[in-house]
């Protein structure tokens, strides 16, 4: 496999995912330096709210280090994925500008009800009109939690520029498969490849709610950690459809310190060198 690497801004994001608790340049830079290809934006550096200038001066940062952006979340409602997740469909306009400005031509958005669905039709028509894409993460409490449910609302949303971030902690959190044979159900329609690690466990520190399952609880892992989900599986799974697209470190991390950041990004980084062998 030839995926090219992008590091999110999430790894150091806060849990109220508005802000970060580094410098976006000190991210950029740490990322070239560990080898990764782009960066994954978030609105907790940089979205709809971050004034124009700002934006440029952070796309110049990106530039200047040799990157890209892999893909934009502009809105922060977006990965809140609460009542207000899908927001940016009913006026997709700034998240656009933003993706434009950054130079990136991937949106993350949300939906999480059918009466989303006809205005994720009109902002992927708005997004054609600018060359971008739209893309919905396989996510819990989202119509993206189970993958008949994933390839029937693609399907009714029925646009060529509108895809997934395949994610598979997600769907083993709602019961889905998610190796080789899933792999291959959602292939076209997979813009971005997310990763983080979960291990399913009913006395675990974390919870979260579903719709297929009701509340799941789970222990965060390191991406590279055994127990949680098969990495060999899924590395197996986009290797037979010849993923070339970008595969996100997508753990959140909470940290706080650049040495940790950098030492968090350079084993992520072997993970997948190894993950590809």
């Amino acid at each position: 496999m030839n995926m090219p690497l992008s590091l999110s801004v999430r790894i150091a994001e806060a849990p109220c995912k508005t802000r970060l608790y580094l410098p976006f340049d000190e991210l950029v830079a740490l990322a070239a330096e560990s080898g990764y290809s782009a960066i994954c934006m978030r609105a907790s550096a940089g979205g709809v709210q971050t004034p124009r200038d700002e934006l440029r001066r952070m796309k110049e940062v990106v530039d200047q280090h040799g990157l890209r952006v892999s893909m934009v979340t502009a809105d922060s409602k977006v990965p809140l994925n609460n009542e207000h997740g899908p927001d940016s469909l009913r006026d997709i306009g700034p998240s656009l500008d933003v993706a434009e400005i950054l130079g990136c031509d991937l949106i993350r958005v949300c939906i999480k009800k059918p009466e989303d669905i006809p205005f994720a039709r009109e902002s992927a028509d708005r997004a054609t009109e600018r060359s971008i894409r739209l893309a919905h993460q396989c996510h819990t409490s989202s119509l993206f939690e189970e993958v008949d449910q994933i390839l029937a609302t693609l399907a009714e949303i029925d646009r060529p520029n509108f895809g997934i971030i395949y994610e598979p902690a997600n769907l083993m959190l709602c019961g889905q498969g998610y190796g080789p044979e899933t792999i291959a159900r959602l292939r076209p329609h997979i813009m971005n490849v997310y990763v983080q690690n979960h291990r399913l466990n009913d006395d675990g520190e974390d919870c979260l709610p579903t719709y297929c399952r009701g509340d799941v609880r789970f222990d965060h892992l390191p991406a590279w950690a055994e127990g949680g989900v098969d990495t060999a599986s899924m590395f197996d799974g986009l290797s037979r459809i010849g993923y070339d697209g970008c595969f996100t470190i997508h753990q959140a991390q909470g940290i706080q310190t650049l040495d940790d950041a950098r030492a968090f990004a350079v084993r992520c980084a072997e993970f997948v060198r190894n993950g590809e062998l």
